[in-house]
């Protein structure tokens, strides 16, 4: 195997924010077209800490299409089952690596020792446990055992002259891949409130551990942007509005 077919396995994700227009004071001048008219054009460029009251008003109630008027553009780094459970949530837009028109590197997602192994619990309401010392080097040997199988089936075919777009068919999910996400900040408070497991939460959620870890950078990046609105949204429980 030559030296950019070498595997690498990661235990974490990537995400950054790579463009956005996205503030708290786009909500506002949106949210007061209804009373004012063509003067709330006039709340452009005013410190929107003045109406912080109305943004929580808006999330309170729910009067969600104000927090429509912003845009915020990610680009995420993660295994491919982490963006089949993403692409669930139809109120964003997504360009993702093409395994037809690219050569796919070998990058494979492996747990950490920090993630808990054991499911415990119904559908809809699971808790999780940390496994055994002997249970994680199970874990990881699989992994990468068949891993490596499959990455290996690949590049038969694609030395055979196979097309890359059926080759890719051994791919396992594991395998890393690349998207730009695009979603305003009503949409985004609706994927975190599925995505991620908070105390408080007005729903209760149960996602898989490594689309959390995702939804948790993304957070991050949501809250320096726009923190009167990220403040609301925690205040209301966590409910998008």
């Amino acid at each position: 195997m030559d030296a950019k077919n070498e595997p690498i396995f990661l235990d974490d994700v990537t995400v950054e924010l790579v463009k956005h227009s996205a503030s708290d004071a786009d909500v506002i001048w949106a949210a007061r077209v209804s009373t004012s008219g063509e003067t709330s054009l006039d709340e452009i460029g005013q410190d929107p800490e003045r109406s912080a009251g109305l943004i929580n008003f808006l999330a309170r109630e729910r009067h969600g299409t104000p927090f429509e008027h912003t845009s915020m553009t990610f680009f995420v780094s993660a295994p491919i089952f982490v963006f089949r459970e993403f692409m669930r949530h139809r109120i964003a837009s997504y360009n993702e690596e093409s395994g037809r028109y690219r050569e796919l590197r070998p990058i494979f997602y492996v747990p950490s020792k920090e993630r808990k192994l054991i499911q415990v619990g119904k559908a809809g309401a699971y808790t999780y446990e940390d496994g055994s010392d002997a249970q994680y080097d199970i874990t990881i040997a699989a992994m990468k055992r068949a891993y490596l199988s499959a990455y290996e089936a690949y590049q038969e075919m694609l030395n055979a002259g196979i097309a890359r777009e059926l080759a890719r068919s051994v791919l396992p999910v594991g395998l890393f891949s690349s998207m730009y996400v695009t979603m305003n900040a009503r949409a985004l408070m609706n994927f975190l409130s599925l995505r991620t497991t908070r105390e408080g939460s007005h729903f209760p959620s149960y996602p898989q551990r490594e689309i959390e870890m995702v939804a948790e950078k993304m957070e991050h990046e949501f809250a320096q942007l726009m923190p009167i609105t990220y403040a609301a949204f925690e205040k209301s429980g966590r409910v998008a509005p």
